[in-house]
């Protein structure tokens, strides 16, 4: 430490690197128009430019919608710090360690915005032993933060004011070819943040593009670094991928690249258990669909059909040691989550919804008595009948349980009854009626 800080210090200048000359696109060549961007950025880059400062919509969402893609969201690059900026808006906050950045909340929106960065000095940023940056609150120009970005294709700038896009990097241009190419040294780059080398699979299947070779020849032999980022930075860029719309081609890419062996176990589960590999595509390509029509999708629901054939497995050997079914079934939910924890940090509440999901599932084979009817008062019940659903799709169960149990939700309650399935001792157990207390049909009106 004391090392970084006479470094920096004593350090002769470096002769400046010459920034890139930009290309200032006009909107006939990119087709982004300002009606297409959300009222909320529109109104954050007018308000900074009008109190003196440069901002413009940067990155996913200028990519997306030059490739004919809906961005999920819209950042904000501007040349305001983050109190300059929190100065400007009423309801914002300033977050963030590694970079500080500001929210900034308009009507349901949130909008990030961000101070442009520079590039730092490698001998005074700090980085833990495999290089990857752990601080990173440098600011810098416009053209410097164009440098920082990963790939050319988000290093993208919209000025809504004009309707130009400013392009260090050639980024337009690889969209229009299909490339997905790295800004700087590959290496270098994967070394700062390894989560890159995922975020190049996802948008590589996301928007259709080849990974450009220099990019793409380190990621096999670098792909150990990804033990090295905290589980929760790997669960959101998990999460990115998998309701990105293109999960199915996203998963395959990562196969090709030699990303999921042992990177994950949840992708070694996903990619190499033939049990279970139709009901997870059966899953990944329910969760695209409703993706593409603009449905919410449950994160939830998706891990808990990821993970479930590790589940059963377990549960199986367990009651065959045995151990009783329902004791067992909570033992192999706990067990397989606690094994996934070390790699990706499911938060409490998604792996709460994971586990009630999972719950439900030996209920629905019972027909008879009291519990199809307290089955269906059950708030997680619609989650539950989905899962068993896909389970009958592919193959797991008789596809008539999951059409019961859609009959029985349907019908009429006093139909109902009639619907019950014999349990193994072959009688079917009527709901009881209650009684009426004594004497209360002839008790008198009024008393």
């Amino acid at each position: 430490m004391i090392r970084k800080l006479l470094r920096r210090v004593f350090r002769r200048a470096a002769p400046a690197n010459t920034p890139p000359e930009p290309a200032v696109i006009p909107v006939a060549r990119h087709g982004v128009r300002r009606d297409q961007i959300s009222p909320a950025a529109n109104k954050v880059c007018t308000t900074l430019q009008e109190a003196g400062h440069k901002a413009f919509v940067v990155g996913g969402a200028v990519r997306d919608i030059i490739v004919g893609q809906t961005p999920k969201d819209f950042d904000v690059a501007t040349s305001a710090t983050p109190e300059e900026v929190r100065a400007l808006f009423r309801r914002s906050r300033i977050i963030g360690r590694r970079f500080k950045i500001v929210h900034v909340m308009s009507g349901a929106e949130t909008i990030e915005v961000s101070t442009f960065r520079a590039m730092q000095d490698a001998e005074a940023t700090e980085t833990d032993e495999h290089g990857r940056v752990l601080r990173d609150n440098v600011f810098g120009s416009m053209a410097e933060d164009a440098t920082r970005r990963d790939f050319t294709v988000n290093a993208l700038y919209y000025n809504p004011t004009d309707e130009t896009v400013i392009d260090y990097h050639h980024g337009v241009a690889d969209l229009q070819q299909k490339t997905l190419r790295m800004i700087g040294d590959p290496r270098v780059r994967y070394r700062e943040d390894p989560v890159r080398m995922l975020r190049a699979a996802r948008l590589g299947a996301k928007l259709g593009l080849s990974i450009d070779p220099a990019a793409r020849g380190p990621i096999r032999e670098m792909a150990e670094l990804l033990e090295n980022v905290p589980p929760a930075r790997l669960f959101d860029e998990m999460l990115k991928l998998l309701m990105s719309g293109h999960a199915v081609k996203c998963l395959r890419q990562l196969r090709e690249e030699g990303l999921h062996h042992g990177l994950l176990p949840l992708l070694d589960v996903i990619l190499e258990q033939p049990m279970g590999e139709r009901f997870v595509w059966l899953s990944l390509e329910n969760t695209d669909e409703r993706v593409r029509q603009g449905k919410p999708v449950s994160p939830g629901f998706l891990f808990a059909t990821l993970l479930w054939h590790e589940v059963l497995a377990d549960w199986e050997a367990r009651k065959a040691n045995g151990e009783h079914s329902q004791p067992a079934l909570f033992e192999a939910m706990d067990s397989v989550l606690d094994r996934q924890s070390g790699k990706l940090a499911i938060t409490r509440r998604i792996a709460g919804d994971i586990k009630e999901i999972w719950a439900l599932q030996p209920r629905f084979e019972k027909r008879a008595g009291k519990t199809p009817y307290r089955l269906l008062e059950q708030p997680r019940y619609r989650a539950g009948w989905d899962f068993l659903r896909l389970r009958a799709q592919s193959g797991e169960l008789p596809m008539e349980l999951p059409d019961w149990w859609e009959a029985f939700a349907d019908a009429h309650p006093e139909a109902r009854e009639g619907m019950l399935v014999p349990d193994k001792s072959g009688t079917v157990r009527k709901r009881r009626r209650r009684r009426k207390p004594a004497g209360a049909a002839t008790a008198p009106v009024g008393e």
